[in-house]
């Protein structure tokens, strides 16, 4: 396998990688449920009780391709994407304190905000949304967060 490619697992046997240890003050977090990093860094890293994920796009980590319909299903996805990552760490949305959303298109606003409130419950965490000129493999959007890991 040449360096820096990952060969993906069956469905079946996608679950976290690594999770983060108590005691352990910088952890790298990877899971099969969600799409590789397509560059030079790690899906999330816990750090002195904090998760730090990197922003996610709406690619389905089966394909590897952008999901397709609009601003819409690409949220649903990355939020999806960005479950998944927190799940491998054995956090939730729940313990998200700190977003921020990259909009290829600021008029996709209202419709990434609507799916974004489908996902997160009060108390909401802090949010930033950025507009950007453009995202990673054509992407409308990317979200990354900030949660606090369980004591």
């Amino acid at each position: 396998m040449a360096r820096g490619k990952r060969k993906q697992a069956p469905v079946a046997q996608r679950n976290p990688v690594a999770r983060p240890r108590p005691g352990k003050l910088d952890t790298e977090v990877m899971t099969f449920a969600a799409p590789a990093a397509i560059g030079p860094y790690v899906q999330a890293r816990a750090a002195a009780g904090w998760l730090f994920c990197s922003g996610q796009i709406g690619l389905d980590p089966e394909s590897g391709t952008l999901v397709e319909g609009g601003a819409g299903p690409e949220t649903r996805r990355v939020l999806a994407n960005l479950e998944a990552v927190l799940s491998a760490a054995g956090v939730t949305l729940g313990d998200v304190v700190k977003t921020t959303i990259f909009l290829a298109d600021m008029g996709d606003f209202a419709v990434v905000n609507e799916v974004y409130a489908e996902a997160f419950r009060p108390p909401f965490p802090a949010r930033a949304t950025v507009g950007v000129a453009a995202l990673p493999r054509g992407a409308r959007v990317e979200i990354e967060a900030i949660a606090r890991l369980p004591r």
